[in-house]
C-alpha cells in the first residue's frame, strides 16, 4: 500500500470520503479490519487550528465510530506546548527542543518528552499552527538549533524528529502538513515555501515501513495552491479554519486517524 498516497487528500478523495461518511452515517462504518473490543489511546497535541479542527466533531466522530465498531478507541486533546511556561510556539524547532533536545524522563519546562507521552499513548498526532507557513528564505547554514522558520532548518529539525519517533516502535505517529495561510497574510514566495515544505513532508520525509504517517492537511486546506482558499478561512484575512470547514476536516481526520490505527504491520 502507498502510504504517501494516502496521506494526499486530492478533491476526488475528499468527495469520496466525504461521500463514504454521509452513507455510513456521519462517521460509522469500518475503515480496517480492527477487531472487536480493540482498546487505543490516542494524544491530539495541537493550538488554535487544531482546536477548531478538534470542535468540528472529532470526538463526536470517533465515538460513533466505536460504537458502530465496537472498538475502544480513545482520544484525548492536548494544548501542547502551553503557553506558560514554555510559550505559545509549536513549530518544528519546539517539537526538536521538547522532544529530541531535551528528551528523557523528566517534562521539559513542564512539557512531555516522548518518554512521557508514549508510555501513556498508543497514537500520537501532532501539528502545527499556521505561522509555520510563514517560511524566510534559506540562508545556505541549516542548523539543526535555529528557531527560524526556514525550509533548511525545517528539514534538519523533522530528520531529528523522525529517528526519534522511530525510536518508540509500539507507539503511531501522525504528523498533519502545516496548517496554510490565507493570501492576505502571506504572498507568492512564501506560499511556494509552505507548499514545497507540505510536499517534501508527504514525497520525501516520510517513508514507507515504519511507524510515521502523514495527513496532508495543507492539501486539504489549499486544494494545492498556495494559499488556504477563501471559503475555508474565518476570513479573509483569519487563517483559522471556519465551522464548516472544520466539520469537513474533522470527518477526514478521523477516518485518516482510524486508517492508520487499523493498517496491518
Amino acid at each position: 500500500m502507498d502510504r504517501n498516497n494516502l496521506a494526499r487528500p486530492t478533491l476526488a478523495m475528499t468527495m469520496a470520503a466525504l461521500i463514504m461518511f454521509s452513507l455510513i452515517g456521519g462517521c460509522g462504518g469500518s475503515a480496517g479490519d480492527g477487531e472487536s473490543g480493540d482498546e487505543m489511546k490516542i494524544a491530539f497535541l495541537h493550538h488554535s487550528t487544531g482546536k477548531n479542527i478538534w470542535d468540528g466533531g472529532v470526538k463526536k466522530c470517533l465515538k460513533k465510530y466505536n460504537r458502530e465498531n465496537k472498538t475502544k478507541y480513545d482520544i484525548k486533546e492536548i494544548a501542547f506546548p502551553k503557553e506558560k511556561p514554555y510559550g505559545w510556539n509549536n513549530y518544528p524547532y519546539d517539537y526538536w527542543k521538547i522532544w529530541v533536545e531535551n528528551a528523557g524522563p523528566e517534562a521539559y519546562m513542564d512539557e512531555p518528552t516522548l518518554e512521557i507521552l508514549t508510555k501513556e499513548y498508543q497514537v500520537i498526532v501532532f501539528k502545527h499552527c499556521f505561522p509555520v507557513s510563514d517560511i524566510s528564505p534559506d540562508t545556505g547554514s541549516p542548523d539543526v538549533a535555529s528557531s527560524e522558520k526556514r525550509l533548511e532548518n525545517y528539514k534538519l529539525q523533522y530528520a531529528a524528529l523522525k529517528e526519534k519517533m522511530r525510536q518508540f516502535p509500539g507507539t503511531k505517529f501522525l504528523v498533519w502538513t502545516g496548517a496554510a495561510l490565507v493570501e492576505p497574510r502571506s504572498d507568492e514566495e512564501r506560499g511556494a515555501r509552505a507548499r514545497e515544505f507540505a510536499r517534501w513532508v508527504v514525497d520525501e520525509w516520510n517513508e514507507p515501513g515504519d511507524n510515521i504517517f502523514v495527513w496532508d492537511f495543507f492539501m486539504l486546506e489549499t486544494g494545492g495552491g498556495l494559499y488556504m482558499k477563501e471559503e475555508y478561512a474565518q476570513s479573509p484575512t483569519n487563517s483559522h479554519p471556519n465551522k464548516e470547514f472544520s466539520r469537513q476536516a474533522a470527518e477526514e481526520f478521523c477516518g485518516r486517524l482510524v486508517q492508520i490505527i487499523e493498517l496491518e504491520p
